[in-house]
């Protein structure tokens, strides 16, 4: 049974009929009709280039048999019918031009019939070095300052982009991968490091610092601007609703100090007018802006703002009274609270489109875009901060860059590059092979009557 030589054209591996000896002398070692036989699965404009290629390999070899065949015929014939010579001679020019762009093109992605002849299989052997020579080509021609700036500058960057997320549907989808990519981070936020570092913010800025002089300057502001004022007129107001509307817990709060051995009638009346005084007391001081209990209350409170800034007693007790309020088992409940309501709070806002988080991000995509594509000057500073961008990057790293591809190639196995290779330029190549058999044809015939010119010079 005869063993196909890599890459041999077959239908089937099972399928292998006898040739006739004319065909086995046809050196058809390409990939035809199965092609390559990619490891990753093709992608649809693989599959073009794929049958493509298939196509060019039936139709160089097709040539090249018609050449055996017509070469076959004249020879016989040509004993009979003299002018066959040149039909002969054509053809055989033919299959020579054939035969060694065949040889030619295969050697450039695999063996010749498999046979190890220096300088074949090039691909597969100089894989590495053209890798690097596909990056060093990348780098010197393309990443190169002048060329990116230049493109950068000749496309409109700033109105493209502008005018590309000012349209609804481009903004929504930004807003959703920008909404995705908030949950992933945080996911992948570690729990206990944001816990400690809110407990480490709290306890430098809210800890460390003394409250005392801060809340005393903060207070002497307050109380100079006289802002305190509202707050006691609603404390007032709240004071006096509340007693209107409950004048029994007010009347149980005075009777309970009484003796238990007075009349009952005598509680009542005693609530009555202690109520009626401390409504009358209490309306008074809201009506009257100079009363003596307001007065009071502002001297105190610039007394204490006073106090608070200056008095080390005042001070430490309000040292003492931030560090009940926030020890250390406390100040950490306050971070974990603190952080698991905001990662909740936030979470649910990312995964609702309809939430307000999600509608600001995409308004504000929308007049991003809206501002890139209608302000020109606008567009002018954000085309040169990307064109400087761009270029310091590619100045800076360009080496980086194209050392992808020359890292990419390594990496690959020597027969897939060679598959990849041949599939986006092998269809082209066997354009060579179709030339070769046609020109070689022309200069068989040509030569072939140049010798029979000069043949009957000389016997002249």
């Amino acid at each position: 049974m005869r063993a196909w030589p890599e890459g041999a054209d077959v239908t089937t591996q099972t399928e292998q009929t006898p040739e006739p000896a004319e065909t086995a002398l046809v050196p058809e070692t390409l990939p035809a009709a199965s092609g390559p036989s990619l490891r990753t699965p093709l992608s649809e404009q693989d599959t073009a280039r794929l049958a493509a290629l298939t196509r060019m390999k039936r139709l160089a070899l097709g040539l090249l048999a018609v050449m055996a065949v017509i070469f076959t015929v004249s020879f016989l014939l040509q004993e009979r019918y003299p002018w066959l010579e040149y039909v002969r001679a054509a053809a055989e020019g033919g299959m020579v031009g054939a035969i060694a762009d065949w040889f030619a093109v295969t050697a450039l992605f695999r063996y010749p019939l498999g046979l190890r002849i220096p300088h074949t299989n090039i691909i597969a052997n100089r894989k590495d070095e053209i890798g690097a020579s596909l990056g060093e080509f990348v780098e010197t021609n393309f990443l190169s300052e002048a060329v990116v700036r230049g493109k950068l500058e000749s496309i409109g960057m700033s109105r493209r982009l502008g005018e590309w997320l000012r349209n609804p549907e481009n903004a929504t989808r930004v807003a959703n991968e920008l909404a995705v990519a908030g949950r992933a981070t945080l996911d992948l936020l570690a729990d206990g490091d944001i816990r400690d570092l809110i407990e480490s913010v709290a306890r430098e800025h809210l800890l460390e610092p003394e409250w005392g002089p801060s809340l005393g300057r903060i207070g002497e502001r307050v109380v100079a601007s006289g802002q305190q004022t509202a707050a006691l007129d609603l404390f007032l107001e709240k004071t006096e609703t509340w007693l209107a509307a409950h004048p029994e817990a007010f009347g149980r709060a005075v009777s309970d100090r009484l003796p238990g051995w007075l009349p009952r009638f005598v509680d009542r009346m005693v609530d009555d007018r202690a109520l009626r005084e401390v409504l009358g007391f209490i309306g008074a001081v809201r009506e009257q802006p100079g009363h003596p209990l307001r007065r009071a209350i502002n001297e105190y409170l610039a007394e204490l703002m006073q106090d608070l800034q200056h008095d080390p007693a005042t001070i430490a007790r309000a040292e003492a009274l931030k560090m009940e309020l926030l020890d250390s088992p406390r100040l950490r409940e306050f971070a974990a609270e603190t952080w698991d309501s905001v990662k909740v709070s936030l979470g649910e806002a990312l995964d609702d489109p309809a939430s307000a988080l999600r509608t600001g991000v995409l308004s504000t995509v929308m007049d991003i875009g809206a501002r890139l594509a209608g302000d020109p000057a606008l567009g002018v500073k954000v085309n040169a901060w990307l064109a400087d961008t761009v270029a310091y990057i590619v100045e800076h790293y360009r080496h980086e860059i194209a050392g992808v591809i020359t890292e990419t190639v390594e990496r690959w196995d020597a027969s897939e590059t060679t598959e990849k290779i041949e599939l986006q330029v092998g269809k082209d190549l066997q354009f060579i092979r179709i030339n070769g058999t046609v020109v070689g044809a022309l200069a068989g015939l040509v030569i072939f009557a140049a010798a029979q010119a000069l043949a009957s010079i000389v016997v002249l």
